[in-house]
Order: structure tokens, then C-alpha cells, then sequence
């Protein structure tokens, strides 16, 4: 894999990096958040390691502006802040994992290789409509019955795999995998909170409501019944 290692701790980057090649991968290291940035959208690269603090641009705003670019290569980010709210605000600006420091490089590996094996969405459909929700996968679009609905990267994810599954219920531990392709438990509210802003923006302005809790199981998104 070709990976991109934004770090500016010297000893880190070094030590990031030779575990790294030594695994068989491609490292291309940068120390400064804005020359990581011109570096990301000018190559292609299979997974991005982020510290969150790194000068000229901080990690959190790197990962931003690459969605904004409507590049989806995985991300996973570096921080020395463990706090529940910094963690999920990771995960919001379009990161996919975390990782606290200090960490061991085997846990680190084994995150990027499990962000790598994400499978691409490829042949299936572009257009998904569930009675009068309408997503569009191509124009990045949401709608219902006809009105425009703004969503988070992260929102229309968590939509589209929603209705992916129509009429099946979707447990937390399935849609953590799935949305944010973690596969473990991080302790953290961030599906009820996104399952709770999804709902209030595709389901209280309009009489019928389309996503649905299954007590003590999950979630489920399904037409009227």
C-alpha cells in the first residue's frame, strides 16, 4: 500500500515509518499539516495517518479539507487526546479511526490494514429510494418529497447504508463497522448521535417517519407499512 503519514514528532514519524516499510508499504511522510494537504489531493494514497496536532494545518482540518475534495481515502487519526467529545469530533470531520498515543506499531498496522481492506462500493446502484426519500450517490444528493436535505459526510453514509438495508434491522456493532469500519467497541455514543440528527432532518419535518428503533437491537429504515 502507498500511505501517508502526517506526523511532525521526528522520533514518531521515524519510528511510524520503518515499521511501515518494513511491512512491505510505501511511506510518504510530511511534517506540516498545509504541505500535507497539497500532498494528499496531488497523489493517491490507500490510507492516511493523522497526528491531530501538527503545525500550519491541524490534522483535524487536513482530513476536512479532503472531503471537501470528495476524496474518500481512508483515514486514521493520531492523538494524545482521549476525551469521548475530541474522539467523536474526529470521526465527524471525516476520519475513520483513532489512535491514542502512545500506541504500539502492531495495533497501529493492524488498524491501517483493516481501513485498507474496505471494499470499494462498486456496481451497485447510484439512486436509492425508499417511498419518498431519494438519495443520490452521484450528485451526493438527499431528498424528501422533493425538498433538499443538507447532510454531514458522515450523515449521508450512515443514510445510505440505511437504506442499503431496507426493512432490515441494523445493530450498532453492524452499522459501527460499516459507517465508520470499526471493528471494535470505542466506547462512544457516536451512532445514537448521528442516528438522532439523521432522524431529525429526514423524518420530524415530514408526517411519516422512516427510520425506526428496534428496542434492545438497532435500527431500521423502511417505507410505511
Amino acid at each position: 500500500m502507498r500511505i501517508l503519514v502526517v506526523e511532525d514528532d521526528q522520533r514518531t514519524a521515524d519510528y511510524i515509518a520503518k515499521g511501515l516499510v518494513e511491512a512491505g508499504h510505501v511511506c510518504d511522510v510530511m511534517d506540516d499539516g498545509r504541505d500535507a494537504l497539497f500532498q494528499a489531493t496531488r497523489e493517491q494514497y490507500d490510507v492516511m495517518v493523522v497526528d491531530r496536532m501538527v503545525p500550519g494545518l491541524d490534522g483535524l482540518s487536513v482530513v476536512k479539507a479532503v472531503r471537501v475534495a470528495k476524496i474518500k481515502t481512508p483515514a486514521i487519526f493520531l492523538t494524545s487526546i482521549g476525551g469521548v467529545d475530541d474522539r467523536v469530533e474526529g470521526l465527524e470531520a471525516g476520519g475513520d479511526d483513532y489512535l491514542i498515543k502512545p500506541f504500539a506499531f502492531s495495533e497501529l498496522l493492524a488498524r491501517v490494514n483493516a481501513l485498507a481492506r474496505r471494499p470499494p462500493m462498486q456496481d451497485q446502484k447510484t439512486l436509492l429510494r425508499i417511498a419518498d426519500l431519494e438519495l443520490d450517490l452521484v450528485r451526493r444528493q438527499v431528498t424528501r418529497q422533493g425538498q433538499p436535505i443538507e447532510l454531514q459526510p458522515r450523515e449521508f453514509t450512515l443514510l445510505e447504508v440505511l437504506m442499503r438495508g431496507e426493512g432490515r434491522v441494523l445493530t450498532r456493532t453492524m452499522l459501527l463497522e460499516r459507517v465508520w469500519d470499526f471493528h471494535f467497541d470505542p466506547k462512544t455514543s457516536v451512532v445514537e448521535t448521528h442516528i438522532s440528527r439523521l432522524r431529525a432532518k429526514i423524518d420530524k419535518p415530514f408526517e411519516i417517519p422512516l427510520l425506526h428503533t428496534v428496542r434492545n437491537t438497532g435500527y431500521c429504515l423502511h417505507a410505511p407499512r
